[in-house]
C-alpha cells in the first residue's frame, strides 16, 4: 500500500460523460511526484498537437502530490495545468487553501479533464466516487453564490469547491480558478479552459486521510516548524502579509510604479502591510486583527493569507472574498499610481467574484492607463473612463468591465499583448509581457535573474520560477547545500548568476511538483524550513529515502517537460525575449533611477543559460541527449527528436 499518495488518478471525458480511474504504479510516482510534472505527462501524453486552447482536445489537469495533504505547514497546494489562452504555451498554475487537502482525501492524486459537456456541469468527487451534475442553475453567477449553492445542494459545509467564475465563463483569457473564493490559481488564464469546457466547478469532500511512513518523524518536524516560526524571517510576513515587503521594494527601488516606468511609488505607505494591519484588516477596530484577519491553509501554522472588511464609506469590502497580496498591491496600487489601498482591496474582491487573475489584471490596467497617459488611448476607446494614473475609480470600475467583457473591458479581456496588437498605434511599447502575458511585480531591471527568467520560464512572466537575487547572500547553508558558494555583487548577470538562477529554478520546480509552498519551504534565510528538512518532510510521508539530487532533477525534469511541450508547438527560442521597455526606457527616482537591462549582457546570459540547460542554443528547445538523461525519453520520441 502507498504511503503519502492514494495511487488513484481520475480521468473524466465531459463530451461523452464517461469517468474512469487509473491506477499507475509506484515508478510512475517516484518519476513525477504530482503536481506540474505529473499534469505534463498527461498533456503530452493525450493532448494533440495543436489544440485550441479554448476548444474541447485541450486537456485540464488537477494534481496534487505523493506529499498534499500531510500535516504539516505548506503541503496542501494544488498545481492546474492545461494549454494556456493567453499565452498558447504551456499553462501552470499553483494555489493552496483546503481544496488541495480535500481532493486527497476524496480518493484521488489528480483528476485528468478533457472534452467539453454539452450543457453546464460541475463535477462531484467525494469518498472516492465522482458524478457529474446539472451546473445550469449555476452558471452566471459570482464565485461566492456558487460555492454556497454547491454546499447547500450536497448539504455538507465543509465541501471544498474549485471554480471557474463568470470570467472563465466569459472566455477572459487571464481568468482565474478559485476555491474558497479567495485562493487562486490565477495566472495563464485556466479558469477560462475551465469555462471553455462548460464545467463550472469540482466539488471534493472525503475522509481518506493519506496513511504517513513515520508518523513520528513527521510530528517532530511539524513541532519544529511551529516552535521556530516566530524567530524565523517568515514572522513578519505571518503577521504582515506579503505586502510587509513594500518599504523594503521601495527603499530599493524595485516597487513597481506606473506600468514599470519608475521602481518607487510616493504613496507607498498607504499600501504597506502595516497599514493594511492597522486600518482595514478584519477585526483591527476592536485589536483583534491577528485573530480575525489572518487565514490559513490545510495543517499550516503561519497564517498568511489576509482577511479585510470595510463596512463605511462609497467602497464596501466584503472580507469573504480574503484580501489583497503583495501582487496585488503593487500591480493595482503603485502600477496604477493609486495610493487608495481601499479601492485596491475591492479591485482583489472583484477579481475573486468573478474569478480572475490579479497580476494580468493589474498589469492591463496599468498598460492601457500608460497608453492612455501618452494619447494612443482616448475618451472614446474607453467609454469615456479618463484612465490616467491615480484614478482609482476608473481602475474598479474597469476591473468589473473586464469580467463581464463589457465595453472596451472586452478588448482588455484579451490581455494586454493581444489589445495592443488589435488597437497599434505604438500601444505596443508600453507592453511588460514575455510570451503574452503580464509581468508580475518584481522589477527586472533591478532584479537582474528575473530578467533572465521571465523570458525562459516556459509559462511567461513569473516571479516564483527562481529565487531572487538577494537570497543568494541570505540563503548561507541551504543556498551551499545546492553548491552555490559564491554571492555576487548587486546587480550581477555573470556565468555565476546564470547558475544560481538555473539551479534554484530547479528546485523551485522541485516544490511545484511536490506541491509544496515557497514560503514554508526553500533557499533564503527567510524561508521556514530548508532542502534537508524537505527531504526529511518526503521521507516521513512516503518513506522514500529519497536524496536532494533526485528532487533537483525533479525540478529539471518538469522544466523539460513544460519545454517540451512548447517545442511540440514550434515555442522556442524566439518567445524567450523582454518586452522592449525594459531594456529601453530605464527606471525614473529613487534607488534605481537610470536602472535599465542591457541586450548584449543580457543576451550573453541567455546564452549561458541554454548552454548551462542543456539546450539546443538555435532553437532552445530540450536536447535528446538532456531528455534521456532526465528518464523522460519517450518525449524525445514524441518530438521527433
Amino acid at each position: 500500500m502507498p504511503y503519502g499518495y492514494t495511487g488513484r488518478i481520475l480521468h473524466v471525458d465531459l463530451t461523452t460523460g464517461q469517468l474512469s480511474v487509473e491506477e499507475p504504479g509506484e515508478k510512475f510516482y517516484r518519476r513525477y511526484m504530482g503536481g506540474s510534472a505529473l499534469a505534463l505527462y498527461y498533456l503530452l501524453q493525450e493532448m494533440p498537437c495543436g489544440a485550441d486552447p479554448l476548444g474541447p482536445d485541450n486537456l485540464l489537469v488537477l494534481a496534487a502530490s505523493v506529499v498534499t495533504g500531510a500535516p504539516i505547514s505548506g503541503l496542501s497546494r494544488l498545481t492546474v495545468a492545461a494549454r494556456s489562452p493567453l499565452t498558447g504555451a504551456v499553462g501552470d498554475s499553483q494555489s493552496g487553501g483546503f481544496f488541495p487537502a480535500e481532493l486527497k482525501f476524496a480518493g484521488y492524486d489528480a483528476v485528468v479533464i478533457k472534452g467539453r459537456a454539452p450543457r453546464p456541469v460541475y463535477l462531484w468527487i467525494h469518498d472516492g466516487q465522482a458524478e457529474l451534475r446539472e451546473a445550469g442553475h449555476l452558471w452566471g453567477r459570482i464565485t461566492g453564490e456558487v460555492e454556497a449553492g454547491i454546499k447547500k445542494e450536497l448539504g455538507d459545509d465543509r465541501v471544498q469547491v474549485l471554480q471557474c467564475g463568470p470570467a472563465g465563463e466569459k472566455g477572459v483569457r487571464f481568468a482565474a480558478l478559485l476555491s474558497m473564493c479567495n485562493r487562486a490559481n490565477g495566472r495563464t488564464g485556466m479558469g477560462a479552459v475551465m469555462g471553455a469546457k462548460n464545467l463550472r466547478a469540482v466539488a471534493v469532500r472525503g475522509r481518506q486521510r493519506p496513511l504517513l511512513a513515520d508518523e513520528a518523524a513527521l510530528r517532530e518536524l511539524t513541532r519544529w516548524g511551529v516552535e521556530a516560526l516566530p524567530r524565523s524571517g517568515l514572522a513578519r510576513l505571518a503577521r504582515f502579509g506579503t505586502s510587509n515587503g513594500v518599504p523594503g521594494h521601495q527603499q530599493a527601488g524595485r516597487l513597481s510604479t506606473r506600468n514599470f516606468t519608475s521602481g518607487v511609488f510616493e504613496g507607498w505607505q498607504a499600501l504597506s502591510g502595516e497599514t493594511m494591519y492597522d486600518t482595514i484588516l478584519r477585526g483591527a477596530a476592536q485589536g483583534q486583527q491577528d485573530r480575525l484577519g489572518r487565514d490559513t491553509c490545510y495543517a499550516c501554522a503561519v497564517r498568511c493569507k489576509r482577511v479585510v472588511e470595510v463596512t463605511e464609506g462609497p467602497c464596501l469590502v466584503d472580507p469573504f472574498y480574503g484580501g489583497p497580496e503583495f501582487e496585488t498591491i503593487a500591480l493595482f496600487g503603485s502600477g496604477c499610481g493609486i495610493s487608495d489601498l481601499v479601492a485596491v482591496a475591492k479591485a482583489n474582491e472583484l477579481c475573486n467574484k468573478y474569478g480572475l487573475d490579479t497580476i494580468s489584471c493589474g498589469a492591463t490596467i496599468a498598460w492601457a492607463m500608460e497608453c492612455y497617459e501618452n494619447g494612443l488611448l482616448t475618451p472614446q476607446d474607453t467609454d469615456g473612463l479618463e484612465l490616467r494614473f491615480g484614478h482609482a475609480e476608473a481602475m474598479v470600475q474597469l476591473v468589473e468591465m473586464i469580467a463581464r467583457r463589457e465595453g472596451c473591458g472586452d478588448l482588455l479581456a484579451e490581455g494586454s499583448a493581444r489589445a495592443a496588437t488589435r488597437i497599434g498605434r505604438g500601444t505596443e511599447r508600453f507592453l511588460t509581457t514575455c510570451k503574452k502575458q503580464e509581468a508580475p511585480a518584481h522589477v527586472p531591471q533591478v532584479k537582474r535573474t528575473l530578467a533572465l527568467m521571465y523570458a525562459v520560464n516556459p509559462f511567461g512572466a513569473d516571479h516564483q520560477s527562481n529565487a531572487h537575487d538577494g537570497d543568494y547572500a541570505s540563503g548561507g547553508e541551504r543556498m551551499a547545500q545546492l553548491g552555490l558558494l559564491d554571492p555576487q555583487p548587486p546587480l550581477s548577470l555573470n556565468a555565476e548568476m546564470v547558475r544560481y538562477t538555473l539551479l534554484t529554478q530547479h528546485f523551485r520546480s522541485a516544490l511545484d511538483s511536490l506541491t509544496i509552498c515557497h514560503f514554508c519551504f526553500g533557499l533564503g534565510g527567510w524561508e521556514l524550513y530548508g532542502p534537508e528538512q524537505l527531504l526529511q518532510a518526503i521521507r516521513a510521508v512516503t518513506g522514500w529515502e529519497v536524496s536532494l539530487y533526485e528532487v533537483m532533477k525533479l525540478g529539471e525534469r518538469r522544466v523539460n517537460l513544460m519545454r517540451a511541450f512548447n517545442a511540440r508547438e514550434g515555442i522556442g527560442r524566439e518567445a524567450d525575449t523582454l518586452p522592449a521597455k525594459f531594456h529601453d526606457v530605464p527606471l525614473k527616482g529613487g534607488a534605481s533611477d537610470g536602472y535599465y537591462i542591457d541586450r548584449q549582457e543580457w543576451q550573453r546570459a541567455l546564452e549561458i543559460y541554454y548552454t548551462m540547460a542543456g539546450w539546443d542554443l538555435e532553437t532552445g528547445y530540450p536536447t535528446r541527449a538532456k531528455l534521456e538523461e532526465l528518464g523522460i525519453g519517450w518525449v524525445a520520441d514524441e518530438l521527433g527528436l
